[in-house]
């Protein structure tokens, strides 16, 4: 029996089994398409927190040097300046979704997480101790837990029997990767179904998106369909042909009401569905793989306890209903309306006065979100920034300490920490930090004396002066206090810290 069976291998899948493989777990993944690459290039684009999620676990300059910097987002018609939120990477990683899942599917194989293709499932069993998954073929696995991130027609979603709420679909669009016999337009074009445009991708190729007249059904659009409709709207079809993939996206919006019952977990897409204005999809799912993954692990590995599991819904529904809002809001640009018009105007005078557009610029970033873990320093809930510390031995970086996904305490001053409980659980480094504390919209914020870094980046206790709430925080986030097992050491090949000065205190 294994620990944990993923169902789905897309960007949420495969970051999560990497997560749980740093863990310790004994995890697998299912999925139903034969060969992990994509036909055609999909979505894509990753935000500021996305790549710093990248960063923590050491794999991000494989993203970094395929993709494009975009130092601005869009809301409504107002263009935002991305370049001033505090972060390394203050912009959009402009990169299609088949090289995202190229370069993640590379970084799993080299955890040693087995991958089972050609593996539809068909049926999920959740019993009091175990799950069972049964395939098409017949084949059944039974596991600990079961992690669906099978996309927005969740199967596993669908078994458990958890309800998809939200908005209805009021329009839908074609999307398509073609080639093309005719010159293009040299611009695209909104009108009051929606958005168009044909986009050159070298080569002949073309992407293509058009908004259909009528709201489409949910099957498998045809070429004829694109024809049709970019007849109606341009005039002529551009003689398109040869399909790489076509597809049709609506601007439904729902969530899952919750993302855990018992043993099955849901993540991504088949936790939430949007329309995909604003590029936030593949970040958010990597985001809920990041957030669950440590906490599964734990759980399996038995160093705490399932209560654990129950925080990765309170923080992470939340985060994704404010995400989903925002898709909703922009969505609502995404056709010519002179009332919708008038409003993107008036928006777009308010979010030009000084740094009014930052806080948006934050939340399509994800660089905002801030868990609710009590009341505190301004800190607490909100992600680590990546600062450069000063060791014995040199210098680091907060994130190059993060590469194991352990938690980790960073000592800066003040009295002694009492570690005690948690010395066997937690890598301690002590160091200095003389700049600026800046937080994304909150500014600058005052100097702590130590902090709690949890595995996935977010911040969970920090000290003032003192170790007061220490104890509580590793207990609570860290495993049980006392549990002789309460050092998860990933089974496979382990990171060497990068620098001596910096490895944990024991």
């Amino acid at each position: 029996m294994h620990d944990v069976v993923i169902v789905g291998c897309g960007p949420t899948g495969m970051m999560l089994a990497g997560e749980l493989r740093l863990a310790g777990a004994d995890v697998v993944v299912v999925e139903r398409r034969v060969s992990q690459e994509l036909a055609g290039s999909r979505g894509g684009g990753v935000h500021a927190r996305t790549i710093e999620l990248l960063e923590q676990r050491g794999i991000a300059d494989r993203f970094l040097s395929e993709g494009r910097a975009v130092h601005t987002a869009t809301f409504g018609g107002t263009r935002l300046d991305s370049s001033r939120l505090s972060t390394r990477h203050p912009y959009t990683l402009a990169l299609f979704q088949n090289h995202i899942e190229r370069l993640l599917a590379g970084w799993v194989d080299e955890s040693g997480v087995p991958i089972r293709r050609g593996a539809e499932v068909v049926g999920v069993d959740s019993e009091d101790e175990a799950v069972t998954v049964l395939l098409a073929s017949g084949e059944a696995l039974r596991a600990r837990y079961v992690v669906g991130a099978d996309g927005g027609r969740s199967v596993v979603r669908r078994e458990a029997g958890i309800a998809f709420a939200g908005p209805d679909a009021t329009r839908s669009s074609l999307l398509a990767e073609v080639q093309v016999s005719e010159a293009l337009p040299e611009n695209g074009k909104i009108d009051e179904r929606g958005v168009h445009g044909l986009y050159p991708m070298g080569e002949n190729r073309v992407r293509v998106v058009v908004t259909e007249a009528e709201l489409g059904p949910i099957t498998q659009p045809t070429l004829d369909d694109l024809r049709r409709e970019l007849i109606q709207v341009f005039g002529t079809d551009f003689g398109v042909h040869d399909p790489t993939w076509l597809s049709r996206f609506t601007d439904a919006t729902r969530q899952a009401v919750t993302y855990r019952k018992g043993r099955v977990l849901l993540a991504g897409d088949a936790a939430h569905v949007h329309s995909p204005t604003g590029g936030l999809g593949i970040g958010l799912g990597i985001q809920d793989a990041v957030n669950l993954g440590w906490k599964l692990g734990r759980v399996v590995r038995g160093t705490a306890g399932e209560e654990l599991l129950d925080t990765y819904h309170t923080e992470r529904h939340p985060a994704g209903a404010r995400a989903l809002k925002f898709t909703m809001a922009q969505s609502l640009f995404q056709k010519a309306d002179p009332r919708q018009e008038a409003l993107r105007d008036l928006l777009d005078e308010v979010l030009r006065v000084d740094d009014a557009g930052t806080p948006i610029a934050a939340l399509i970033s994800g660089l905002d979100v801030a868990y609710d873990l009590g009341v505190g320093h301004p800190l607490l809930g909100r992600r680590m920034p990546d600062l450069e510390l000063v060791v014995p031995d040199g210098s680091v970086r907060v994130f190059e300490l993060m590469h194991r996904a352990r938690p980790l305490v960073l000592q800066f001053g003040g009295p002694p920490l009492d570690l005690a409980s948690g010395r066997d659980r937690v890598d301690h480094v002590r160091a200095s930090y003389d700049g600026r504390w800046e937080l994304p919209v909150l500014g600058e914020v005052r100097a702590p004396t130590a902090v709690l870094v949890r595995p996935d980046g977010h911040v969970a206790w920090v000290g003032e002066g003192s170790s007061e709430g220490l104890s509580e925080a590793l207990s609570r986030w860290c495993g049980v206090v006392g549990d002789p097992q309460c050092d998860p050491r990933p089974s496979g090949p382990e990171e060497t810290p990068p620098n001596d000065a910096a490895r944990s205190v024991r």
